[in-house]
């Protein structure tokens, strides 16, 4: 799949009108990010792993975190922002020289299509298909499949992702968008909508354990929920985080606190403790099944209401 050209890029989508402005760069490690502004809100965006890196609504601070120690090197995740994990999440069931939640957050994704739209958001398309991908790619996922990821930046940020099977037979994803979102102080946040909730405790075994009353951030915290449609709540101290979602099934709460923090090197100094990740995906046993011709979209809008 052949990289897209600065310059072809801004002569095809940059926009530059209507109080909206779409203008293509490079970056850092030389990878290249869209930045996106219209009167609603602005977002950075790589066009390596699709991968959304901040996200202001106009008068508030950034939503989304980004690690001040985050490295910026092709072929390689980035600590921060909305990673994409797909088509696996977490360790391959079965091959454990491939990567930790797939490889699509660290691959260059294709620009479709850039748009202002009437309500004055603004929306842009990536795409992905494995069919032009390379070689080592194809060994770790041989079937056709194509995966879009449209996001539309505005007082809210919509995401979805959305996989169809080119493919003769059934294929089984598992996904997750891993959104790292900035919280004044971890220790006095609340993750509110998940009670009587089952989850999968990652420190302590993968044991099922269920959840009762609001989730509190006082110690390592990595749990995937299981069956869960409804609405989540992250309260922060001066505001709230607002996720509602569509074909997902499954809430991942991370926070790696103090001691693993300190082993991965790139999280900065104490930046455990203002950010916290909510994903919204289907992992364990809600992977998804995608039939022949058929597509499965996940979908995540986040909104803001300040306290």
């Amino acid at each position: 799949m052949n990289e897209q050209s600065v310059a072809d890029l801004n002569q095809q989508f940059a926009i530059n009108e209507n109080h909206c402005q779409v203008i293509f760069k490079k970056a850092k490690g030389d990878i290249t990010q869209v930045e996106i502004k219209n009167k609603q809100a602005s977002a950075v965006i790589s066009l390596q792993g699709a991968h959304v890196l901040s996200w202001v609504p106009t008068g508030e601070t950034d939503v989304i975190w980004l690690s001040p120690d985050a490295r910026f090197e092709k072929a390689r995740s980035v600590r921060g922002g909305i990673p994409i994990c797909w088509p696996w999440f977490g360790a391959h069931q079965s091959q454990s020289e491939f990567p930790a939640h797939g490889f699509a957050r660290t691959v260059i994704w294709q620009v479709d299509k850039v748009q202002q739209l009437a309500t004055g958001e603004t929306q842009i398309v990536f795409k992905f298909d494995t069919r032009l991908a390379n070689d080592s790619i194809k060994k770790m996922w041989p079937v056709a499949t194509s995966v879009e990821h449209v996001i539309t930046i505005g007082k809210c940020l919509s995401l979805a992702l959305i996989t169809k099977n080119n493919g003769a037979e059934n294929i089984e994803i598992g996904e997750a968008l891993h959104t790292y979102f900035n919280v004044e102080d971890v220790r006095q946040t609340t993750v509110q909508g998940l009670h009587d909730k089952n989850y999968l405790d990652k420190p302590d075994g993968f044991k099922c354990k269920k959840q009762t009353g609001e989730i509190k951030i006082a110690d390592e915290v990595d749990r995937v929920y299981l069956n869960t449609m409804d609405e989540v709540v992250i309260d922060n101290k001066k505001r709230k985080i607002i996720i509602s979602k569509q074909g997902s099934q499954s809430t991942i709460v991370w926070n790696p606190w103090q001691q693993t923090a300190e082993k991965m090197g790139d999280l900065g100094v104490d930046g455990y403790l203002n950010m916290l990740c909510v994903e919204s995906g289907n992992a364990a046993e809600n992977v998804v099944d995608v039939a022949p011709g058929e597509s499965h979209g996940l979908r995540v809008v986040y909104k803001i209401i300040n306290n």
